[in-house]
């Protein structure tokens, strides 16, 4: 799969969830095409035509382009009738038979990614609880984006060097994401997703050897923050732990590897390539 039509499908999970939990009856969205200011409208739920399919939105135009400028939410009551926003679109939006309508953007790193629409058939204010659960619903698309980023920035920062070499220039920002991206993991609620995470970072690593070292998760954690330099304190920051925690999965960690000192403890995985 690649990488535009993973994005596609993590727009069209959010606006399944923007429809479960706010029993809007329809939802559609896209993704910015690369190298234009512009969305195409790629993914619909609960819609009965195509007219809104493949539509081009220009940043500035309509609601969603006016989400794109401002890269903040948008709603209208009515949407063929707001003075708030142009009208370039009307012509789908009324075939599609669409009246209160919000732009939520999906914005990763100050720039925006994508837009997500909610929206009645009826002219009738949004409410608040609406628009909550629409910007919730970006966030998640938001973090899966910013996740694939890092995943895809940390593997194109090894470049040709065998991993657990510990050479090469870029290899302490390789390690030090490869600890960020470990602690992001288990605050993703998809599954499939914290698994293609975790995958990423075990390409970053060399094959464990046979009967070798096995380390719990949080106290691989624990070694891959101390491993980019981090002291017991900011790693407990890092990882929402209490430093008492920290220092008890690191104790764990050095006993079931054999070392006396954080550094031997550092060392030793990296040669049972459980760190990059």
């Amino acid at each position: 799969m690649t990488a535009d039509a993973v994005e596609a499908v993590e727009i069209g999970g959010a606006l399944a969830r923007l429809r479960r939990t706010t029993g809007l009856p329809v939802a559609f969205g896209g993704l910015v095409e690369p190298g234009r200011p512009r969305i195409r409208i790629s993914e619909l739920s609960g819609t009965t035509t195509a007219a809104l399919r493949s539509l081009a939105v220009t940043s500035g135009s309509g609601l969603g382009g006016k989400a794109v400028a401002l890269a903040r939410p948008c709603a209208v009551t009515d949407y063929s009738s707001s003075r708030q926003i142009s009208h370039e679109y009307d012509v789908p939006v009324a075939a599609e038979g669409i009246r209160a309508v919000l732009a939520v953007p999906v914005v990763v790193r100050r720039r925006v990614r994508g837009v997500l629409y909610g929206a009645l058939r009826s002219a009738r204010p949004l409410g608040d609880r609406t628009l909550g659960a629409a910007v919730a619903a970006a966030r998640d698309v938001e973090q899966a984006l910013a996740v694939r980023d890092e995943a895809r920035g940390l593997l194109a920062a090894v470049g040709p060097e065998p991993a657990g070499t510990g050479r090469g220039a870029g290899w302490e920002q390789v390690r030090e994401a490869h600890a960020a991206l470990r602690a992001l993991a288990p605050r993703i609620a998809d599954p499939e997703l914290r698994a293609e995470l975790l995958a990423a970072c075990g390409l970053l690593t060399a094959p464990p050897s046979a009967g070798g070292v096995t380390l719990a998760p949080r106290e691989l954690d624990v070694l891959s923050w101390v491993a980019a330099g981090a002291t017991n304190a900011a790693v407990a920051e890092r990882l929402g732990l209490r430093p008492e925690t920290v220092k008890g999965y690191l104790r764990s960690a050095m006993r079931k590897l054999g070392a006396h000192t954080r550094g031997e403890a550092v060392t030793t995985a990296r040669r049972a390539g459980l760190l990059p």
